[in-house]
């Protein structure tokens, strides 16, 4: 199964659990000056690429798992961020990925590689304090 197929699973899966997003990051072109031509297509003068989106490394899918805090904490609930860096089966997480994902880990978040919707379940349950 592709990537994009085990993400659409896992948030479907999801849905209800917990909230959950798709990170979405692109590449563009801009110029001094763009113009189009009688056929639709587009010429750009100087072109540069420029990135929109998250920074290197993002993860996939990105959001927050509730948390009922214990009676002591005056019973409020806490949105844990949560994060999964979507791979195949064999699918590997370069260094960037796998610094995003520590980080997240380091400073209170629960974020994990999920390949399965058990995978995902599993962080939600982390960040839900559940494990």
């Amino acid at each position: 199964m592709k990537e994009h197929a085990i993400q659409n699973t896992i948030r479907n899966a999801l849905a209800g659990e917990c909230l959950l997003f798709r990170a979405n990051v692109g590449r563009a072109w801009t110029g001094d000056s763009v113009h189009k031509l009688p056929n639709g297509d587009l010429v750009i003068r100087n072109p540069r690429p420029f990135y929109t989106g998250l920074p290197p490394g993002f993860a996939d899918t990105f959001g927050l798992a509730t948390r009922i805090i214990t009676p002591a904490d005056v019973g409020t609930k806490l949105g844990v961020y949560i994060a999964g860096e979507i791979k195949t089966e064999r699918g590997r997480v370069s260094d960037k990925q796998a610094a995003y994902l520590r980080a997240v880990n380091d400073n209170g978040g629960a974020a994990d590689v999920w390949r399965t919707v058990d995978d995902a379940r599993a962080t939600v349950a982390r960040a839900k304090g559940k494990v």
